[in-house]
């Protein structure tokens, strides 16, 4: 699916969990669920830890976007950059707070090395001895 750079910086109104978030686009409250990561459900171990860290990665800040088209259930899929430069979504994984989500972003190595670095560093849900993976959780 072709990215699609948005020209604007989005202001986050809401934080959903550590993979949604929520910002005014053209007047109005639009979701938007980053793109190749997957948090931990909120009942779920680090669940929590990854929505307040995503809080303080993006909570209140203006944020751009790149587009990745849209999810079954009409969110707008996007890489989220925060006002210094970063990917909230590869910050996400790289301290331990998602999964390099594969299913859906499979090519994409920053991501995948920011997995790495947090497995070898034992960073947030990598502290865990056998961290439950969301879309292994949710089955349950």
């Amino acid at each position: 699916m072709p990215r699609r750079l948005f020209p604007a910086n989005y202001p986050v109104v809401a934080i959903t969990d550590g993979d949604t978030i929520k910002v005014i686009m053209d007047g109005e409250q639009v979701k938007i669920r980053l793109h190749g990561i997957d948090a931990p459900e909120k009942k779920q171990a680090y669940g929590q830890a990854a929505r307040d860290y995503a809080v303080e990665l993006a909570g209140g800040e203006h944020v751009r976007l790149i587009g990745h088209g849209k999810d079954r259930y009409g969110r707008l899929i996007a890489e989220v950059i925060l006002p210094d430069g970063r990917s909230m979504n590869h910050e996400m994984v790289s301290d331990g707070y998602a999964w390099w989500y594969r299913k859906y972003a499979p090519n994409d190595k920053a991501l995948e090395e920011a997995e790495a670095r947090a497995r070898s560093k034992r960073r947030g849900l990598w502290a865990d001895d056998e961290p439950v993976a969301p879309w292994e959780w949710r089955k349950r």
